[in-house]
């Protein structure tokens, strides 16, 4: 079974960076999740898929899964990309498309 070593992204609805800065451990699904015909529950005979586990440090949860016989993926985060925007820049000259109004 691998596990995937990630440092979580922040959701949609936040504008901050809470629980992003955390390393996570999960294992990646062994089953796929059924439907249950009558009530339409989602299940999946896959226990470990319920596991998450947190680390403060790339390290911490490297030293984790190794020192348990955990196989893992890991995956290095993303830096977001910040585009600097003037509150001028809506009244340039020369702006690509034209602003009226």
């Amino acid at each position: 079974m691998v596990a995937r070593i990630f440092q979580p992204s922040r959701t949609a609805m936040q504008s901050g960076k809470a629980k992003t800065r955390l390393w996570m451990l999960e294992y990646e699904p062994a089953a796929p999740k059924q439907v249950e015909p009558l009530m339409g529950y989602t299940s999946s005979r896959d226990m470990r898929s319920q596991v998450r586990l947190t680390f403060d440090t790339k390290e911490q949860a490297i030293e984790y899964a190794e020192r348990n016989g955990i196989d893992f993926r890991l995956e290095e985060p993303h830096p977001p990309k910040r585009v600097r925007v003037a509150y001028a820049d809506n009244f340039k000259y020369d702006r690509r498309q034209p602003w009226t109004h």
